[in-house]
């Protein structure tokens, strides 16, 4: 069966390459947040930002090539579903990540004083890396154990993610910060941790993956 699977399968493995693509931009938009959240000075926020933006576009394009390939390929490497869930589910975890760093310096919040907001880029990076290896054995599915293992690593980093948000928010509410503050830095811990359930939400398509075709 595996040997008339892979006759069928594209030979240029294109769907993979292109998957592979947005797990590295995930990873290098996590790591700039997690710049931004420890970076004192506005205008150096700034420019992070901005080259998160450019990696979030550049997402936006790799997503977009995906479904132009889904219309040209008739032969997939498993279900078109799957495939169009899987890009959504990582362009999604690009574009919170994306906002995330947006919304600290449009709402001028300092980072710096906040351990929830650092404690959840740090979680988002680390959900990010185990997606990031996930989709990195999807092109044989050989090792579906380290498969399985990356996205219980993202449910339990997404747990933690919960956990951190409900502190923050049971912290900012005990504080005596104005009702302005209030409101922006609790949207903005509901960003960040969106950007954790959007990583899951990825573990669980390639879960799923794993179990229709390993």
């Amino acid at each position: 069966m595996a040997g008339i699977l892979s006759y069928f399968l594209p030979k240029d493995k294109v769907f993979y390459s292109l998957f592979e693509d947005a797990s590295n931009n995930l990873e290098r938009i996590a790591q700039k947040l997690l710049q931004v959240v420890h970076e004192s000075d506005f205008n150096k926020r700034a420019a992070l930002i901005e080259e998160m933006r450019d990696i979030e576009h550049q997402n936006d394009n790799i997503t977009h090539q995906i479904f132009i390939e889904l219309g040209k390929n008739f032969i997939t490497p498993f279900d078109r579903e799957d495939i169009h869930a899987l890009a959504s589910a990582l362009d999604d975890i690009a574009d919170y990540i994306y906002a995330s760093g947006k919304k600290i310096n449009f709402y001028k919040i300092d980072p710096i004083s906040d351990q929830g907001i650092q404690k959840t880029a740090a979680a988002i990076n680390d959900a990010v890396i185990a997606v990031k290896a996930a989709v990195m054995e999807l092109r044989n599915l050989k090792n579906t154990q380290k498969i399985i293992e990356c996205v219980i690593k993202i449910n339990s980093i997404e747990n933690n993610a919960d956990n951190i948000f409900d502190m923050s928010i049971e912290r900012l509410f005990n504080s005596d910060v104005d009702a302005k503050e209030l409101i922006k830095r609790r949207e903005l811990y509901m960003v960040m941790e969106t950007a954790t359930d959007k990583c899951e939400d990825a573990g669980n398509v390639i879960e799923s993956i794993v179990v229709k075709y390993a």
